[in-house]
This record gives structure tokens, sequence and C-alpha cells, in this order.
């Protein structure tokens, strides 16, 4: 039995000469599509369709008992979303029109060509995936809650823009079109590509690499593998990463450092599903999903053209972009509750409590490295902690210790200027307008870490003591 057919619903080809039968096993067979069933009695082809759900067909035209334009009828009316693709040998003008007319996707010749039907497939499979992902799409929009949320039981979260890009990931991730994650360093993007695998269905394996450090030729080596005598010192064979994915999903870490001379190597593996392993000549077919990833901003590199256009406007069709963990402040105490029991049960001790001023005044750090970095601050809470309440000093040693500069307004707390728009013909004092100013700036301070003083203090670069006069003033 063969490993990793694909596509993973079979095709089907009916042609009542068994040699033309064979030559289509062949052909497909050499571009990839190795799940494949023939048929060459048009009478069997509606019980076969009962039997097995197809992703195509391929419907010679002129056949005994039951013809193609018949069968196209009968198959169109109980089977609509099946792809069709009339083959004959007879160059007739109305046939093919009729056959269009009917619901054939594409009208073929005999000899069939085969680089030419691994073209006329490849488009027909590229445009259905399309509009499964469009339905899948629509769907998703109109469902209030996920799926598969056992997919995501790894990513933590209840904020609503996660949410979102896990009811998008839930519609894209059966498409066989690469997925491009961003988002910047910490923030989950392996965990991301790891869930889409998930949904995804695929029953090969996922397989990570990060090819930052990759020149070409130990890319080409890893993905790809080598022959024996490749070169020195390869006196065995070696299996490259596409083929140990191969019936699953490769992810790609910082495709963004990617060599130029690597990019087009992996353009020929999105393109062609082939990929030739160092020191051979003889492409190899693969069936593998890619998926990449990046902090870097791909649409810069090209237009500084580091980064190949075709490359990158095959990646960048389906789109996954992580927030930073500022933009997604009410996850905080769930992850931070998540962290301090995993790091506890590591180091063989209880689960710690903690003062609720804690999350406010974590919420006032703008968290360069993201959940990683958060995850490392419990970890070293916990190795420090020696009472029942958890000291609060280590995770204030090292925010004042990085001491970042403020984080951008979030969308619940943005500052408005909208009363201090003046005529101008009527200046207000400048006193006047430093004062509404302030006001809004403290206001939205206090907003944002949840009347914390301390936090506050610290986003708007004054002491404590300074903060608490104003609030004072403010509320008299």
């Amino acid at each position: 039995m063969k490993n990793h057919l694909y596509p993973s619903r079979p095709i089907l080809v009916v042609d009542d000469e068994k040699s033309a039968l064979q030559s289509f096993e062949v052909a497909l067979a050499t571009s990839g599509y190795t799940n494949v069933i023939t048929c060459h009695d048009s009478r069997n082809v509606m019980s076969l369709l009962e039997e097995n759900e197809c992703s195509l067909i391929l419907l010679d035209l002129v056949m005994p008992h039951i013809g193609g334009l018949e069968l196209l009828k009968l198959i169109n009316e109980k089977y609509p979303g099946i792809p069709i693709i009339i083959v004959s040998a007879v160059s007739d003008g109305k046939s093919v029109i009729q056959s269009m007319r009917d619901g054939a996707r594409d009208y073929l010749f005999k000899p069939v060509d085969k680089d030419e039907l691994a073209n006329r497939l490849r488009s027909i499979f590229e445009f259905k995936d399309m509009e499964e992902e469009n339905a899948r799409l629509r769907e998703q929009l109109l469902e209030a809650k996920l799926k598969h949320p056992e997919a995501f039981s790894n990513i933590l979260t209840q904020d609503p823009k996660m949410i979102s890009i896990f009811k998008y990931c839930e519609a894209v991730a059966r498409s066989r079109n690469p997925i491009l994650i961003t988002g910047e360093t910490g923030t989950g993007k392996e965990l991301m590509a790891d869930a889409i695998h998930t949904l995804s269905r695929r029953k090969g394996r996922f397989v990570a690499v990060n090819v930052a450090a990759f020149d070409d030729p130990v890319f080409a080596d890893s993905l790809f593998g080598h022959v024996r005598g490749a070169f020195t010192g390869a006196d065995k064979p070696r299996k490259g990463l596409v083929e140990q994915a191969n019936g699953g999903t490769l992810f790609l870490d910082e495709i963004g450092d990617l060599s130029p001379a690597s990019q087009v190597k992996l353009l020929r593996l999105l393109q062609e599903q082939e990929y030739l392993p160092v020191g051979s000549d003889i492409p190899k077919k693969a069936d593998v999903r890619v998926l990449t990833s990046t902090f870097k901003n791909l649409s810069d590199l090209k237009q500084a053209g580091k980064f190949r256009e075709d490359l990158y406007y095959r990646l960048v069709g389906h789109q996954v972009c992580l927030p930073p963990l500022r933009e997604r402040l009410g996850d905080i105490p769930l992850l931070l509750d998540c962290f301090l029991e995993s790091e506890a049960a590591e180091q063989g001790k209880d689960k710690p409590t903690y003062h609720p001023e804690l999350n406010n005044y974590l919420r006032s750090y703008s968290f360069p490295g993201n959940i990683r970095e958060l995850k490392a601050m419990a970890g070293d809470a916990v190795s420090l902690h020696s009472s029942h309440m958890l000291s609060s000093a280590s995770f204030k040693d090292h925010i004042l210790h990085e001491d970042p500069a403020p984080y951008p307004a979030q969308e619940d707390a943005t500052v408005s200027w909208d009363n201090v728009e003046f005529e101008p013909d009527k200046l207000p004092r400048l006193k006047e307008v430093v004062t509404r100013i302030s006001t809004k700036l403290i206001l939205a301070a206090m907003d944002r870490t949840g009347g914390n003083q301390s936090a506050a203090a610290r986003i708007l670069g004054v002491s404590q003591q300074c903060l608490s006069l104003k609030l004072k003033k403010l509320n008299s």
C-alpha cells in the first residue's frame, strides 16, 4: 500500500481503452498524483462515485454504453462539486462547447501531453482550494464559536483578536497554499503553525526548522537531502526534511533570512511540488504543506531586492499576524498563572500565590520578548520563591533593568485630543492646553494599568508621589 497518497481524495480516470488508462496512470504518477482509480466501463462510474469521494474526474468523450457527455450530466446532477476534465481524440468544436456548457471544468485533446496535464490539474486544484477556502471563511464569519478549539489548546488566550485569528486559521488550514505567520519574537509563531497542521488533518509529520543560519549548501542538504557521492564524505544517501514531512507540514521559521539562491529552490518546491536532492539530476515529488514565519517585513525586503518577488507572492496568499503581548493585556493573568504552575511543578514546589497588584504592574510593561519573556520572568520568580506569597521584586528588577519605552496606546485606551481643539482666531493660553493634555494622559495611564498608580507613573515617566499629587488636584 502506498504511503502519503496525493491527493487525499482520488482522481478518477474513465476511458474504455485500457492502454489509455495505463498511460494516464503513468503520467499522473510522474507528476506526483499517486491516488488514482481507473474505470474502463462507463456503466460503473456512478457506483464508483458512491463508494469513493473523488477530487477530480478525467472523462473520455467517446465510449460505448454511456457516452462522455451523457455521463457528464449525470455526474454534475448528483456530484456538482467534483471538477471534470473531458478528454477526447476528436477535435470537435461543438462537443467542446457543449461539454463546457454542461459543467466540464476543462477540455484536453489526445494524445495528452504529460506537462500540459500536470499544469491543468494544478490550476484546477488551486482554484478548487480557493473556492473551498472562501466557503469556509464565509461560514466561519457566521460562527460564534470555534469548531476545533482543541487544536489551539497550547495557545492560552481569551483575547478577541486571537480568537478571530483562530477562526481564520480554521478556515484556511486545509488548503495546500502556504501560510505566512508574522509577529514579534516570542509571540508563539511555531505554536500557531503546529495548530494549523493539526487542523489540516494531514497524516504526515509536522517538521519545523529555523532557516536563519543556513547558507545555500546547508539549506539544500538539510531540506532536500543528498544522494551517495554527492560530495566528499557523502558515503550514503540522506533523507531531507522535505521527505520527512511528506504527507504533512514543513514549517520554515525566519524565512526573511533565506539566501537568494535558497529562495529559488524553495520557489520550485512551492510551484512544482518537486525538488532535487543534492548531487541528483532526477527530481523527486513531495506532498508537503509549507508554512513560513518571520518577524521581518517581507514587503520591505522585496522592495530592497533582498527577497524574490515571485516567492513573496507565493508566500503571502494567506497571512496570520500574531499580536504582541502588549496588545493582549487581558491575557497576562491567564499566562502568569499557567507559567507559575508549570515552573513550580518543574522545580518541585507548590504553586505560589501573588498579590493582584502584580498583574497591574505587568500591564505597564511593553514586553519586548512577549510571552517567552513573561515565562522566563515567572521561572526566575519561582526559583527565588521561598514563602507563601510570591515576591514581585524579581519582576520589578527585570522591568527596571530592561527600561523599555512606553508602548503604543491600545484601541480601548486611545487618548483623544478633541477637547483641545481651538479656533485660529481665538487661541487658548499655553498653560490651559498643557493642563488639558496632561489630564488626558494621566487618565489614560490610570485606565490602562487598572488604577495602579505605581505602574501608571512608570508609563508617564514621573514619580508615584508626583502622580498622586496630580490625581488629588483632579479629584478636588
